[in-house]
C-alpha cells in the first residue's frame, strides 16, 4: 500500500527530523501547519500544505476532511514552550484537540494513528522505564500526554486502526530551542564564559533528535503498535554528558557545576528501556 502521512508539528524540533526522515524514504506528506514556515524542504513528496491558525480548536469534521486519503498520522504537535509548557493550560487544548483529530482519522479511515508521548507520563523511581512501569504524572503537561495515551488506545480499540504512541526522553540535537541545556552550554563555552550549572549528579537518557526522528517513522511505518519508548537506554550523569560537550571546546574549566541549586522537583534518575525495533 502507498502511503499518504498526514504530519503535524513538522516545524517542530522533532517534527522538522520526522518530516526529513520521511521524504528520505520517498513517502508522500501533507503537511497540517500553523502558518507559513521558513526553510520548509522543496520536496516533490510534500503531497500538500494545509494551513490552520489553531488546529487544537478545529472540528472533528475538519479533521475529517483534512485526513481525507491519508493512510498514517503521525501526530507531533503539542505546546512544548520551554520554562511554561510543564503545567501550562495550554496542554488542555492539546488535549481536546488531539481527540478531535482522532475521532476525523477513524472516520476518513486513516489506517494506522501514532502519537508522541513523554517518559514523564511514567512513575519515576531509580530503575529504568519500561512500557510496562506504572504511569503516574505528576504535571499538566505529562498528565495529559497520558490521559491522550489511555483515552485514544480505548478508543481505537473500537476501530480497525492501529494505534503506536511514542515516548520521548532527552532529546536534543539540531534545531533544539536556545533555552535548553545543550544550546545553552555549547552558547557559553563558544563565548569562553563561565556555564553555570547544577550538581550534575542526576542520572539521564539522552537520544540525538535525529536518532529519534528516524525511530519514530521506522515504528510508524512497520506494523509496531501500542507504547514504545525512545531513547537511548544508555544512563549518563548530567554532569558527564554536559562534560562530553565541553571536551569538544577544550574547555572543560569553564564549567561551574553547583553553581545553581538542585530542584527537588527534578527526578534523580530516568533512564528508558527502548523499542525493540525488531519486534513487530
Amino acid at each position: 500500500m502507498n502511503e499518504l502521512v498526514l504530519l503535524t508539528g513538522s516545524t517542530g524540533f522533532v517534527g522538522r527530523h520526522v518530516l526529513n526522515a520521511l521524504l528520505s524514504r520517498k513517502i508522500f506528506v501533507r503537511l497540517i501547519m500553523r502558518g507559513k514556515a521558513e526553510n520548509m524542504p522543496n520536496s516533490e513528496y510534500i503531497e500538500s500544505i494545509i494551513y490552520s491558525d489553531d488546529i487544537f480548536s478545529e472540528s472533528s469534521n475538519w479533521w475529517t476532511s483534512v485526513s481525507s486519503g491519508v493512510t498514517l498520522v503521525i501526530h507531533l504537535a503539542w505546546y512544548t514552550e520551554p520554562g511554561k509548557y510543564l503545567n501550562a493550560i495550554e496542554n488542555l487544548d492539546c488535549l481536546s484537540g488531539t481527540l478531535r483529530l482522532a475521532q476525523g482519522a477513524v472516520a476518513s479511515g486513516v489506517r494506522k494513528f501514532v502519537g508522541i508521548g513523554t517518559c514523564f507520563e511514567y512513575k519515576l523511581g531509580g530503575l529504568p522505564l519500561s512500557i510496562e512501569t506504572e504511569l503516574q504524572p505528576l504535571s499538566i503537561y505529562a498528565s495529559t500526554k497520558a490521559a491522550a495515551y489511555q483515552t485514544l488506545l480505548a478508543f481505537f480499540k473500537r476501530s480497525e486502526i492501529v494505534f503506536l504512541w511514542c515516548r520521548l526522553f532527552y532529546i536534543f540535537g539540531d534545531g533544539e530551542d536556545g533555552r535548553r541545556l545543550v544550546p545553552y552550554v555549547k552558547r557559553r563555552l563558544e563565548a569562553g564564559e563561565f556555564v553555570e550549572l547544577s550538581s550534575g549528579t542526576h542520572v539521564r537518557d539522552y537520544m540525538n533528535v535525529r536518532d529519534a526522528a528516524e525511530s519514530i517513522v521506522f515504528l510508524a511505518l512497520g506494523e509496531h503498535q501500542g507504547a514504545v519508548n525512545i531513547c537511548s537506554g544508555r544512563p549518563i550523569t548530567i554532569r558527564k554528558f554536559v562534560e562530553t560537550i565541553a571536551d569538544q571546546y577544550g574547555a572543560r574549566h569553564l564549567l561551574r557545576f553547583g553553581a545553581r541549586v538542585d530542584l527537588d522537583s527534578e527526578p534523580g534518575f530516568v533512564v528508558g528501556v527502548p523499542a525493540d525495533e525488531s519486534r513487530c
